[in-house]
């Protein structure tokens, strides 16, 4: 067995901040656009490279990102920071086009069961509609990133094959993705079955396009992400505050806390560009306007810490 010492992780790693649409879609009670806004602001401070937005998603469906024109005309767009938004087919990608956006997002499940609820229709089905998306976002000049969630269990279906997901990403691949975001969206995964799927789906897609996301209902996600490290993914999505859920899935709790995983990567030495103390405001900002404590353990121990010497 080779030692740790001898495994070579990534230096440097890219963190997507999804908390405020992965997050925030999943509040119920409306979320004030002000704070929406203001928290999108405060992540890029902190450092992210790319702050995933919103959704141009049916207000009927998501309610909480009916607004999603409005927060995408107040945010301040930082210098090379993207701010990519979920579309689920044409009439949210139009929606995006006119809120200027330079970045979309685009799902497939890897379960038909998750794929009928989700979006009411089948995997084959999802990636027809998606293909005349990919199309007019290359025709305006916009990067796509696909996501393929439930790549590690189904709340309906439970595991799900490595090779499955595997096919799913290099579809979206050519489908014209720049990189494919792997959602172990109801958080069932654990770190072997995390590095088997990622050499499996690396059999089609090279590893320097995937990205990993994963959800803490296990408490697993920072196991996954190490295991994840290891395999040479180097882009992970990451929630403030621990942030989210999924409605489709009881149960399941939010993405991985961003401050968990700047915690983790500063200790491994892995440079990810995100100022710590900024990005703990941020969450105590939205944690304050959501009532709650941080999700984050790493961010419950700095405020202690931080409240202890005042």
């Amino acid at each position: 067995m080779a030692m740790h010492s001898e495994i070579a992780l990534p230096r440097k790693v890219r963190l997507v901040e999804v908390g405020p649409r992965d997050g925030l879609q999943n509040e119920k009670a409306i979320v004030p656009t002000d704070v929406k806004v203001a928290l999108i602001d405060k992540l890029a401070d902190a450092g992210f490279a790319a702050v995933e937005a919103t959704s141009f998603v049916s207000p009927k469906w998501v309610p909480q990102l009916a607004d999603a024109a409005d927060v995408m005309a107040r945010i301040t767009r930082t210098p090379g920071v993207a701010y990519p938004v979920l579309v689920p087919n044409m009439k949210g990608f139009e929606g995006a086009l006119a809120a200027r956006v330079d970045e979309i997002a685009m799902f497939v499940a890897a379960t038909e069961s998750f794929s009928q609820r989700n979006t009411n229709c089948s995997i084959a089905e999802s990636l027809e509609r998606a293909a005349p998306v990919f199309a007019a976002a290359r025709a305006n000049g916009m990067r796509v990133r696909g996501y393929v969630s439930c790549v590690l269990g189904c709340p309906y279906e439970g595991d799900v094959a490595p090779a499955t997901v595997r096919d799913i990403a290099a579809r979206l691949v050519e489908l014209g993705a720049y990189e494919v975001s792997l959602g172990d969206t109801i958080g069932t995964g654990t770190a072997g079955k995390t590095r088997l799927l990622i050499d499996t789906v690396a059999q089609a897609v090279p590893v320097a396009m995937l990205a990993g996301h994963f959800h803490d209902t296990y408490g697993q996600a920072l196991t996954n992400l190490y295991a994840s490290l290891e395999a040479g993914v180097a882009t992970f999505d990451c929630s403030v505050s621990g942030l989210g859920g999924c409605p489709y899935a009881r149960g399941a709790t939010g993405n991985v806390a961003s401050e968990d995983v700047v915690y983790l990567l500063d200790g491994l030495g892995i440079d990810c560009g995100i100022d710590m103390t900024t990005l703990r405001i941020a969450g105590q900002y939205i944690s304050s306007a959501l009532s709650r404590e941080p999700a984050s353990r790493v961010a419950r121990a700095l405020n202690a810490k931080s409240a202890a010497a005042q």
